[in-house]
């Protein structure tokens, strides 16, 4: 069968020069491990199998052929509605869909209303089975647990080559290769979709492989490791990164928690040819144990967290510190004070601020869902910054949007690049800083435009206070300049999201089909999206494929 995986990297269409520059050299090596698993799954089953990745530039619709049996999407929650527009514009043409990643395993329900299948959790036994018609259209299927047999980097090398690289076979100077040393997380921070997912290796064996290839194949190419929090079983993994000869040993770069990278340890990191690092922080308060000072707070732990990235940065060039604002934990000046704080005292390190967002699937979507705090008619979309989309404990709209926009401000300030440019080690960090900081001012733009609305315009202030649910004519002209011409796909009520979730499934059998009435997301019809511009020649393969009965799932369902 004819067979596509596409990787939806980035939601938003380039607008200006700077930004098609900036997809193309950093957006564009934004490939997960997984589409180019299941790309190489498919290969290996025998398929005739298509690849690519959208990065927010050209037409996501053009990437792929049109006569499909069946196309797998993958994308995260913000860039959704492209993946659902693209649903429809497949099923018209007769091509069974397949929708995956972190917007699949939160919000399952929703993207029944556009796609055949939804997966959560993945191998490749399951994915022979989705292609041998196993299981009905309308399901949401799932692994009892992840992959552990992750194709290597020499298997995965054309789904690489056709991301990473420009025009499939030049190497630049941010070509980057995804990969994978662990799945899970020890920790359970309430806004993580791994909270429940546990903490668990992947073979060494096949990392020393990757590594020994890479280093034979393409010596200095910058590795990307996705781990939701690399090297927990810190000298295990080091010691393999260790095996390659220090000269060979590719770069390569991780998000990773301070109660790890600590210590003696740090000296590991340089010695392997570490780059950067991103440690969370999230909250000043006593949030999480990830930064391990659970027992520290306020001032005490700004001193700590000073210190701990006072290390690192002797050792690793490059340092990113993870924070949130708005937490319910949040109250008062004190939080913005703290974080301002830091930032001048560790000027080495670029501060992510980060937007509550209640993804579905963790305690903290739970708990907004169950005090009535979300916006509920808000698309998703919207789902990520400088967008609000629940209702704050401690802040209304405005005193937390004026205060968010003081802290970015005081990032980007003039005298904060000065420090940071000081303490850079390397002409590349300090580019690195100088472009972030200028991006940074430009990000701040819409901070303040949602913030005049806020101040200005008494129904757009009650919708984000809770007080109406209509959402404002502000969200629907940006969701329509967000797809473009494939605005036209979706109707109001398409936009409008489902935020019930499934019921936990049962623990028995390795594989779980749940069944879910699809009401809604109905495809286009071949006149009406002709109509519109689009090009939705059936697929005969398709229809000659679907012709026959379903086979029912044998499995618990």
């Amino acid at each position: 069968m004819r067979v596509a995986v596409l990787d939806i990297c980035w939601a938003l269409p380039s607008r200006h020069p700077y930004e098609t520059a900036y997809h193309l050299i950093l957006t564009k090596q934004y490939a997960s491990v997984t589409p180019q698993a299941i790309s190489v799954w498919c290969r290996q089953l025998g398929h005739e199998t298509f690849y690519a990745t959208y990065y927010g530039i050209g037409d996501p619709g053009r990437l792929l052929p049109s006569d499909l049996d069946f196309v797998f999407i993958a994308c995260y929650t913000q860039a959704s509605p492209l993946a659902y527009a693209l649903a429809k514009l497949f099923r018209s043409r007769g091509t069974r869909t397949i929708i995956g990643g972190p917007h699949a395993k939160s919000f399952p329900v929703d993207c029944l209303r556009f796609f055949d299948w939804v997966v959560k959790e993945c191998d490749k036994e399951l994915i022979a089975d989705i292609l041998a018609g196993h299981y009905d259209p309308g399901s949401v299927i799932t692994s009892r647990k992840a992959f552990d047999d992750l194709p290597t980097v020499e298997e995965r090398w054309p789904e690489i080559r056709a991301s990473a690289f420009f025009w499939g076979r030049q190497r630049v100077f941010m070509t980057t290769v995804p990969m994978l040393a662990s799945m899970g997380c020890p920790y359970q921070c309430n806004f993580c979709v791994d909270w429940k997912n546990p903490y668990r290796l992947l073979p060494l064996d096949r990392l020393a492989a990757d590594l020994r290839y890479l280093a034979r194949k393409l010596p200095g190419t910058l590795i990307a490791f996705h781990d939701p929090n690399f090297a927990v079983k810190f000298n295990q993994v080091l010691d393999v990164l260790e095996s390659i000869p220090p000269a060979s040993r590719p770069p390569y770069i991780m998000e990773s928690s301070l109660s790890i990278v600590r210590g003696t340890r740090v000296n590991r990191l340089r010695e392997t040819n570490c780059l950067a690092v991103a440690p969370g922080i999230e909250s000043w308060t006593d949030y999480s144990n990830k930064s391990a000072h659970i027992r520290t707070t306020g001032e005490a732990k700004v001193r700590q967290m000073v210190e701990n990235f006072q290390l690192l940065h002797e050792h690793v060039p490059y340092l990113q510190g993870n924070l949130i604002f708005g937490l319910d934990t949040d109250q008062g000046d004190d939080p913005v004070a703290l974080t301002r704080e830091f930032m001048s005292r560790a000027p080495f390190v670029w501060p992510a601020v980060n937007i509550p967002v209640p993804f579905g699937g963790t305690p903290l979507h739970d708990e907004y869902i169950a005090n009535d705090r979300i916006l509920k008619t808000m698309p998703f979309g919207f789902y990520y910054a400088p967008y609000l989309v629940i209702l704050l404990r401690n802040y209304d709209p405005v005193t937390y949007y004026e205060r968010l926009i003081d802290l970015l401000s005081h990032s980007s300030s003039p005298s904060m690049l000065k420090q940071r440019m000081r303490s850079a080690t390397s002409w590349k960090v300090k580019v690195i800083h100088w472009a972030r900081t200028m991006s940074r001012r430009e990000e701040i733009r819409p901070y303040r435009r949602l913030l005049g609305m806020l101040r200005s315009d008494s129904g757009f202030r009650a919708f984000h206070e809770g007080r109406s649910q209509a959402l404002p004519q502000f969200y629907d002209r940006e969701y329509e300049r967000m797809l473009g011409p494939y605005s036209k796909l979706l109707s109001r009520a398409d936009r409008t999201p489902d935020l019930a979730q499934l019921s936990p499934p049962s623990a028995s059998g390795e594989k779980q089909s749940l069944l879910w009435p699809v009401e809604g997301g109905v495809p286009l019809s071949k006149e009406s999206l002709a109509a519109e511009g689009f090009d939705s020649t059936p697929s005969l393969r398709a229809h000659q494929l679907l012709a026959g009965p379903p086979r029912l799932e044998t499995d618990e369902t």
